[in-house]
């Protein structure tokens, strides 16, 4: 590796039992399955052969992104790092359609109502968030408090969610609406980033198996 690089690493929690169920989660709280603890460690693992030394592993307020994070740093022997933990990062909330099941909103609002709220940029669900006003509480807290220490050449590592990761990608990638709302980003899938010393990413790396 170059002396001059440095790196993000993302990484969507594993599948969580409400994933598993078809719910939608938002802000509410579920563990993993045991295929979302597998998913966790094995991005673990794939860090792992990056030989990447992090300075800090940023985090949201839920536990499914949280327990992913410290699988993570547990498969990748550096669980002595400095862990920060910010509401900033949650997933999207997703108001009234919180705990409901996918296909049973669709029964009650129609396919068409329930697309638009899943896949809009800035329509939001009934008491929740659009996409546009995740990345509006993500993308802030990201530039006042990670990339000022990306820039100064630490290793940064990020476990958070669907939603607060897709906020991310569409700046660091400079992706624009239509493109960021059909990011799919896999459960457990390592997103590499490296930087050299720019605003933006030097090079990308998708660490999907």
């Amino acid at each position: 590796m170059m002396k001059d690089q440095n790196f993000l690493v993302l990484v969507r929690h594993g599948q969580s039992q409400w994933n598993a169920k078809n719910l939608f989660t938002g802000w509410k709280d579920p563990g993993l399955t045991q295929k979302g603890t597998k998913e966790a460690e094995n991005a673990g693992k794939l860090i792992y052969k990056k030989n990447i030394k992090f300075a800090a592993m940023f985090t949201s307020d839920l536990k499914r992104a949280q327990i992913t994070g410290q699988l993570i740093l547990e498969n990748i022997k550096q669980t002595q790092i400095e862990i920060i933990k910010n509401q900033a990062l949650n997933e999207r909330d997703y108001g009234d359609l919180s705990g409901l099941n996918k296909d049973d909103a669709r029964k009650e609002w129609g396919e068409e109502q329930v697309h638009t709220w899943r896949r809009s940029y800035d329509v939001q669900p009934p008491g929740g968030e659009s996409l546009k006003n995740t990345a509006e509480r993500v993308l802030p807290y990201f530039n006042k408090h990670i990339l000022p220490r990306i820039q100064q050449g630490e290793n940064i590592l990020i476990s958070a969610h669907g939603n607060s990761l897709r906020s991310l990608v569409m700046q660091l990638d400079n992706l624009n609406q239509d493109e960021v709302v059909a990011l799919e980003i896999p459960t457990g899938a390592p997103i590499i980033y490296s930087f050299t010393g720019d605003l933006l990413p030097a090079s990308k790396e998708n660490l999907f198996e």
